[in-house]
């Protein structure tokens, strides 16, 4: 009895000593911590923010960014049976505990010592998630767990317990870029919160746990067992009877995608102000109420983005078939359940066995059939929903093909019959230059529950397609300005979002030969007409001797200037540049916004060796086309915060004025003053150059420009090695368009920049310069024309026969060609052989 009682006793005194020990620990640990948390009572004055928002400059809108799809709820608006399904999900005690809960926190503190000090699910009341979200950052850590635990603590003595569940429901992620439960109603369902079903309200219940895996668009098989598990929840908690619960869990899926819709598809341009958002206000960004106003026209923009989109993928066409996107889609709910991975769903499916079985049961309620379709399609309907659109490319999931046909799904849903004519040109891609036999039958393209693209010709018919193996990018300048009007950075945004118009460094090719030709025009020691050697060339270089070569093989001898620019000779050109001094290249280039350490210090330099993004290869043409006036690209026309009449920041650029007086050091556009650009091109240099670039356009690898059947386009064409990219840049004194087409892994495109870059081009232009009168530039004073021999380059006197105009600076032109006799003539005055005018006389 006694050996009893001192067991008694020293139990006793332990479990004293272990409650004291503990009381100790967190006395000690709010008295450490206390002195660094944020203050709680913020919150009771906390205002939900306002997101950021980038408009064009006629102020449509092109992107939002933060916590845009929020619509906040009071607690007494919020349905009673939602919030048992969040308190189900996430914490049954909450109108009970003091801020945490013990069972948690326990199972917190075994994860702690299994992990090694990292905080895995953390036992989180709606208390502690609503300190962690407003008040503190998202590490797990222990430091960070002990002051959620001190703020939650804090919290329930200052706000009641609607005002924190007020807090929760409005704060929380869920998903399809939605914040808060009446955002994601909408979001998922275009719902007010009144209007949703029990079952609709358990399946949002159940995001914040994980808004990705198991998110109804993304993930539908593993988002019905999460959702029936918190109604058996609801159930065992007494909150909803068993009549209710049988009819909620057997409910069939109802969720699908309800975005918010953009005026201008620019995400590109959004993103970059986006970007530029965050590097000066921070965070604060998405929530301070900013509005980017951009220099983006909102006609143009849809027009460059549905040129490049159409020229990458009648590129993709000619170059043949890589299959379908996914195959073997079951077409069933049933089906896609019983194929789904368990892992993350322990806790739901070790409750009990009947959260799989109405997770079932709610599959095959979820049953869809479409007319013309045998059977059960809700899960491709599924799949349909939650697969991207990317530009004209709707997704499809093939039904059936018979011979010569495919029956294929698409949104709407529709069914949808293709022809032999829709898809016979799927011959299998091999390579950018071989495509494998046609197909000769439906099947040899796809098979049932293949996951493939269609979209409408310009008949209105469908035909098959396939998301384009190749990029590329189209910038759209005001030369004047340097404003950007249209970019469009990728096939599309969703996909892929590098920027490539000014995140790729390409090798620029033969589009910069221009500015190799117009150093040459401007140091004054050539002219159009000067004739170099168009001939094989040895040079010692890195790694030893360099041949360079014309993309033909072949050398054509003396050549004039003019001719080696518009047939884009790379030996004529290579000689121009040798001619000029690289040095004296590199720095006339800098003029032209190049920087001179990201160009290559050699004669490559001259076809286009450096790599360049289309963004700078664009702004180096605005200064082609604005009469030699250096200005700088820019996108951000003012920046307003939501709270304040004046702009922020408001951009007064350099710009171009041809028709300034010399030192003139403002001029007035739209009634606004604007510093004048630096003029680093002289005028009549630059004035013969553009004539010769109409020559690329009127005879050279520009011609099919012709068909736009203007005058006053000019524009220059460029591939590099092993074609691995195509570009055309080309101007009037309106707009400067630069496109670069290629592949991001650098691999050959199998095309030239006239078949893979100026269709785009050509697209755009055609659009933009409806309806636009031709506008060239002013021939400068100081330029006279005069007749040459074409093949030397010699002027030719009055009466010589024969001969080609060229345009010459005054004082710079070159010399006769001597008169040429008769050769009987010749043999009398005894000068046989000289074959001129001047050994005789």
């Amino acid at each position: 009895m006694k050996l009893f009682r001192r067991l008694l006793t020293s139990a006793l005194w332990l479990i004293i000593s272990l409650s004291a020990a503990a009381i100790l620990a967190v006395i000690g640990a709010a008295l450490y911590f206390a002195p660094g948390l944020p203050d709680v009572r913020q919150l009771q004055n906390y205002e939900l923010q306002t997101p950021l928002r980038i408009f064009t400059r006629d102020e449509k809108l092109i992107g939002e960014f933060g916590e845009e799809r929020r619509m906040p709820v009071t607690f007494d608006t919020i349905p009673q049976d939602m919030v048992q399904a969040f308190l189900a999900a996430e914490d049954a005690s909450f109108f009970e505990h003091p801020g945490v809960d013990p069972k948690g926190l326990a199972r917190a503190a075994v994860e702690l010592i299994a992990s090694g000090g990292d905080i895995q699910s953390g036992g989180s009341t709606i208390t502690m998630q609503v300190a962690r979200n407003y008040l503190l950052t998202l590490d797990r850590t222990f430091t960070r767990k002990i002051r959620e635990i001190l703020l939650a603590l804090q919290m329930e003595q200052i706000l009641s317990k609607e005002e924190i569940f007020e807090l929760y429901v409005n704060k929380i992620f869920l998903g399809n870029r939605a914040y808060g439960v009446a955002a994601a109603a909408e979001a998922y369902y275009d719902k007010p919160l009144a209007e949703l079903t029990l079952a609709e309200k358990a399946m949002i219940a159940g995001l914040p746990k994980a808004p990705s895996t198991f998110n109804p668009l993304a993930n539908p098989e593993r988002s019905l067992i999460r959702r029936n598990w918190i109604l058996y929840r609801m159930r065992d908690l007494g909150y909803i009877d068993e009549a209710t619960y049988d009819q909620a869990v057997q409910s069939p899926l109802t969720a699908r995608r309800h975005a918010t819709q953009v005026e201008v598809e620019a995400d590109y341009v959004a993103e970059m102000g986006r970007q530029y958002a965050v590097e000066q206000y921070g965070d604060e960004a998405y929530t301070g109420g900013y509005s980017i106003y951009t220099t983006l026209d909102s006609e143009l923009q849809p027009m460059a983005r549905q040129a490049l989109v159409e020229g990458l993928i009648e590129y993709d066409r000619r170059h043949g078939w890589r299959g379908p996107e996914e195959t073997d889609i079951p077409p069933s709910l049933v089906e896609a359940q019983d194929r789904t991975q368990r892992e993350g769903l322990e806790e739901e499916l070790s409750e009990s066995p009947e959260v799989m079985e109405t997770a079932r049961q709610a599959a095959e309620s979820s049953k869809a059939q479409v007319s013309g379709i045998e059977g059960d399609v809700s899960n491709w309907l599924k799949v349909l929903d939650r697969t991207s659109v990317l530009g004209p490319l709707q997704p499809a999931i093939v039904v059936s093909t018979d011979g010569k046909q495919m029956q294929v799904l698409t949104r709407g849903p529709e069914l949808i019959t293709l022809d032999w004519e829709a898809m016979s040109w799927a011959r299998p891609y091999r390579s950018p230059k071989w495509r494998g036999e046609a197909p000769t039958s439906a099947e040899q393209i796809a098979k049932r529950g293949s996951l493939v693209r269609v979209m409408r010709d310009d008949d209105g018919n469908w035909r098959l397609s396939q998301r384009p193996g190749i990029e590329g990018s189209i910038v759209v300048l005001d030369p004047k300005t340097g404003a950007i009007r249209a970019l469009q950075g990728g096939f599309n945004f969703e996909h892929s979002k590098f920027n490539r118009a000014i995140q790729a460094n390409r090798q620029a090719g033969s589009i910069f030969k221009p500015f190799i030709y117009l150093a040459a025009l401007q140091q004054g020691d050539m002219t159009a007409a000067t004739v170099v050697n168009d001939a094989p060339v040895v040079m010692s270089d890195v790694g030893g001797d360099w041949r360079p070569g014309n993309s033909e093989g072949e050398f054509r001898g003396p050549t004039r200037l003019r001719v080696g620019l518009y047939q884009s000779r790379n030996l004529v050109t290579i000689r121009v540049l040798q001619s000029v001094g690289l040095d004296n290249a590199l720095e006339f280039l800098e003029r032209f916004g190049f920087a001179e350490g990201r160009l290559p210090h050699g004669l490559s330099l001259a076809l286009g060796s450096a790599s360049l993004t289309p963004l700078e290869m664009a702004n180096a043409y605005a200064v082609l086309a604005n009469g030699g006036f250096k200005v700088s690209p820019w996108y951000i026309q003012r920046i307003m915060k939501a709270d304040q009449e004046e702009p922020l920041a408001e951009a007064t650029p350099a710009v171009a004025c041809p028709g300034c007086a010399e030192g003139a050091t403002q001029t007035l556009i739209d009634g606004k003053a604007y510093p004048v650009a630096e003029r680093v091109v002289d005028p009549q240099a630059l004035y013969i150059l553009r004539d010769m670039m109409r020559d690329v356009i009127e005879h050279g690898t520009g011609r099919a420009a012709l068909e736009l059947n203007r005058g006053d386009i000019v524009g220059k064409t460029g591939t590099t090695n092993e074609q691995r990219d195509a570009w055309f840049s080309g101007f009037n004194n309106e707009l400067v368009t630069t496109v670069w087409v290629g592949k991001d892994s650098n691999e050959s495109t199998g095309e030239y920049g006239a078949q893979a870059a100026l269709p785009i081009w050509k697209t755009f232009m055609r659009q933009a310069l409806e309806g636009m009168p031709e506008s060239a530039p002013e021939r400068p004073e100081g330029l006279v024309t005069a007749r040459i021999d074409p093949d030397t380059g010699r002027r030719l006197h009055d009466d010589q026969p024969g001969g080609v105009e060229e345009l010459f600076r005054e004082g710079n032109l070159p010399d006769y060609e001597p008169r040429r006799i008769q050769q009987e003539l010749e043999t009398r005055s005894g000068s046989q052989g000289t074959g001129t005018y001047e050994a005789i006389f």
